[in-house]
Order: C-alpha cells, then structure tokens, then sequence
C-alpha cells in the first residue's frame, strides 16, 4: 500500500479513494482503511467495525489483536466508546484511558491492553438519516496521542471509507444476487427435464421445497444441481 504523504493532502486522499475504488470486494476495502489510517495518523492500532443486518457491531478489521480484545469487551457489555460512537454516530475521544471516567468498569482492562488514547469515528452513509454502518478506530499507547488535526483527517477519511464500504457492500450484494439467479435458473432447468414441466411450474417447486424445509431458495437450487435430489 501507498505510504500516505501528509504534506499534501488532497494527493493523500486521491490516492486513498484509488486504492478503495480498487478494491475488490468488502474485506480488501475495509483492510485498506484501517492499513492507512495507521500510516496517516501515526497511531499503534487502527480497527473497524461494522453494523450487522441485525444491527449487532461485528468486528470487520484489526492491525492487532489487542484492538480485538477491545472490541470484543465492548460488544459483549454493550458499553464504551466504540458502542457510543455506533449508537450516537459521533466521534468518542479518550485522551488517557487511565484517568477517564466515562466507562469506569472498562478503563482498568483497557489500560492493561496498553491502550492510552482513543479516537472512534462513525462511518455514516450520506442519506438524509445519515444511517451509521459501523466505526473506524484509531488508538495509541501513548496518552493524549492524537490532536485536533488527527481528529479531522480522521473524519476525512472515515468520509471516504464510508463511502466505499456502502459501495462495497451493494456490489456484494448484487454480486450475490446475479449469482442467485444462475443457480435458480439452472436448477429450475433440470426440474423442466427430469419431469417436463414449464418454467413456472418448476420455480413453484424449488419455492415450495424452499418454503417447507425453511431454507434458501438459492440454497435449494445449489443442492439440486451438486446431488441432483431436492432436500427431504
């Protein structure tokens, strides 16, 4: 990856919004975020996590282990400044972990992990509910680590990645549901050969088998075509 120069900014960026655009899919996007973040902002440990479909934070990427550690506190308790920034889409700055008193039960363990400062950005899509997707994290073993430039290239960047994780995601999506439509088209002909039935006829037996079995349409179709048997 292209070592960000701060000196000049706008090129930082470009380059960055190049490198996402490239990315090939969801995990290559979000790994290019936080493998920049740490280099743009000099920080020990950068990390993201996303919002699940069922609004459940799962970690997406870390530099480190310890950034899992810490997410995997905060998720299990549902408290901290990651849940904070999630929740409330806004940046959480801890200057010391050590002395701040905002999630006293997690403080001591987060000290311990030699994490000092903290800095959560949301990453919000651009609608009019601004729809938060998940949070970029940046932290350093050092207290009052990052300044009020720190906190605005990150919202930059926490900007661009949002952008381009929503990206990510609908051409995964869409991806997926090409691929959906293969698969079901497929099945759908060997059911029209094997027992010369129409095209309607045989999608309303893979929905029926779908439907009965509580499974997947593009699941059903999968197993048809890999064992030519519809599930029991």
């Amino acid at each position: 990856m292209t070592e960000p120069d701060l000196d000049k900014p706008a090129d930082t960026f470009a380059r960055l919004a190049i490198e996402l655009h490239d990315a090939p899919g969801v995990d290559e996007t979000i790994d290019a975020v936080v493998q920049f973040a740490q280099q743009a902002l000099s920080c020990t440990y950068a990390g993201v996590a996303l919002y699940t479909r069922g609004s459940q934070a799962e970690i997406a990427a870390v530099t480190d282990p310890v950034v899992t550690t810490f997410y995997e506190l905060q998720i299990s308790t549902e408290s901290g400044p990651l849940i904070t920034a999630l929740r409330d889409r806004s940046t959480v700055l801890i200057g010391d972990t050590g002395t701040d008193d905002r999630w006293p039960d997690l403080g001591v363990k987060v000290a311990e992990l030699g994490i000092r400062s903290v800095l959560d950005v949301p990453l919000a899509t651009g609608d009019a509910a601004r729809r938060t997707v998940g949070v970029l994290g940046l932290y350093s073993s050092e207290p009052d680590a990052f300044t009020t430039d720190d906190e605005e290239i990150a919202q930059i960047l926490a900007q661009h990645a949002s952008v381009a994780v929503a990206s990510a995601r609908h051409e995964e999506t869409m991806a997926q549901a090409v691929d959906a439509r293969k698969l079901v088209g497929q099945a759908m002909g060997i059911l029209m050969e094997r027992f010369d039935v129409d095209g309607d006829r045989a999608f309303a037996i893979l929905k029926r088998y779908s439907q009965d079995t509580n499974t997947k349409l593009r699941d059903v179709a999968q197993q048809l075509i890999d064992t030519r048997k519809l599930p029991h």
